[in-house]
């Protein structure tokens, strides 16, 4: 009963970001047509998105998908059509202004999830994980529309987190849970706004010192973070080293 529950709580939230990104597609579509290849990747992003949001919730045996959960399922659906752009201007030219106006409020409301989610008390480990995916798809997504006029590169902005998730399936203490470090949340935001002006275009050497710059602080984020796991396991190890041993009594 509990996982039928569930699943119509994931459905939920699930239905509520096709019907918003139906909506904000028909818009897209009135301004300007997709391929079919946008539209493909927009709806694929949003069925696998939803499907791990849900398995996620299932995991957990949560029984609210929360307030911040649904903020945060806004921002992964405008994200969906930030993808299905990109994906399109492989093949033709999209409008920047749509891009760049899609792309504003999904910084927006990073911000936002997380005051909804401390002033309603429903912060959760789904829901910060949640967060983060879509931060670093979000990253990941501009990083290639990017890359043509500022290079390869760019690509590492988005690809550090799933490289870090690569090496956790690799070295199981780097999936050990990490201190809350507002600071990350100050990287991300900085590196999808200077991803965002690179975007644009209008400021053609300014943009890629932003990005670089949006690079450097992510290499020095996710390497302390890495660090204070290396640090965490060492200790970890001689805590268990200066155990007593236990002995068989006669």
């Amino acid at each position: 009963m509990k996982r039928v529950q569930l699943a119509a709580v994931g459905w939920a939230g699930a239905g509520l970001a096709l019907v918003l990104l139906i909506g904000l597609l028909s818009v897209e579509w009135w301004m300007t047509p997709l391929p079919a290849s946008g539209w493909a990747a927009a709806v694929a992003y949003l069925l696998v998105s939803n499907t791990l949001l849900i398995r996620g919730l299932q995991r957990r045996r949560s029984e609210r998908f929360g307030p911040a959960n649904i903020v945060t399922s806004m921002r992964s659906t405008l994200v969906g059509v930030i993808a299905g752009l990109v994906v399109a201007s492989f093949t033709g030219a999209v409008p920047v202004p749509l891009l760049v106006g899609l792309v504003i409020p999904a910084l927006a409301l990073d911000a936002v999830d997380g005051w909804v989610a401390r002033r309603t008390g429903s912060t959760s480990e789904l829901g910060a994980r949640f967060d983060m995916e879509v931060d670093a798809f979000l990253l990941l997504v501009l990083g290639v529309y990017a890359a043509p006029s500022l290079g390869l590169w760019v690509l590492a902005i988005g690809g550090l987190r799933y490289a870090f998730v690569a090496a956790g399936w690799l070295l199981p203490w780097l999936r050990a849970p990490l201190p809350y470090r507002y600071w990350r949340k100050v990287v991300t935001a900085y590196a999808g706004v200077a991803l965002a002006v690179a975007c644009t275009g209008v400021l053609p050497i300014l943009d890629t010192v932003l990005v670089a710059g949006a690079l450097a602080l992510l290499v020095e984020s996710f390497g302390r973070d890495v660090l204070w796991l290396v640090r965490e396991r060492r200790r970890t190890a001689a805590t268990r080293e200066a155990e007593p041993v236990p002995t068989m009594e006669s």
